[in-house]
């Protein structure tokens, strides 16, 4: 009786650790004549790996230098609105306090002024003897007497 062949052991895969990017090994690939410039990038870990230099992403401009000079407390548009409101706010109440004193007038004058007035034309429409007293000016008493009696001849 054949024994059946055993099998292999199994292989165990052990893999080699990665070796840092040498800039060496990237150069000797190309050659220098049909290379273009070549610029460093830092890349995800921070190294920097030779890139061409058209591939290469474009360089952060140069921010402009802020103005530091100190600015208003409030800002210039600010000023005008508040200035407005205020303005508004005063022009209201003048105009409230002028219309109330146009009304308190009115009713014033419908109160008072006109008492006088009717006093007034009272007074001139009053005979001169009322006035006077009868004391002077020309004066005419009419008397008019009916004298009526009742006759029974019965």
């Amino acid at each position: 009786m054949a024994h059946p062949e055993r099998p292999a052991a199994v292989e165990v895969h052990h893999p080699q650790p990665l070796t840092p990017y040498e800039p060496a090994a990237y150069s000797a690939m190309e050659p220098y004549g049909e290379r273009g410039p070549v610029v460093w990038v830092p890349d995800a870990y921070g190294r920097l790996v030779p890139m061409p230099k058209h591939l290469a992403p474009a360089p952060m401009l140069r921010p402009e230098p802020r103005d530091l000079s100190p600015l208003p407390l409030l800002d210039p548009i600010a000023q005008r609105l508040i200035g407005a409101g205020i303005g508004g706010g005063a022009l209201s109440g003048g105009l409230g306090y002028g219309i109330g004193q146009v009304i308190s007038a009115a009713a014033g004058f419908g109160s008072g002024a006109a008492m006088w007035i009717a006093l007034l034309v009272i007074a001139l429409r009053m005979p001169a003897r009322a006035i006077t007293d009868g004391r002077t000016g020309s004066t005419v008493h009419i008397r008019k007497a009916v004298i009526k009696r009742n006759h029974f001849h019965g």
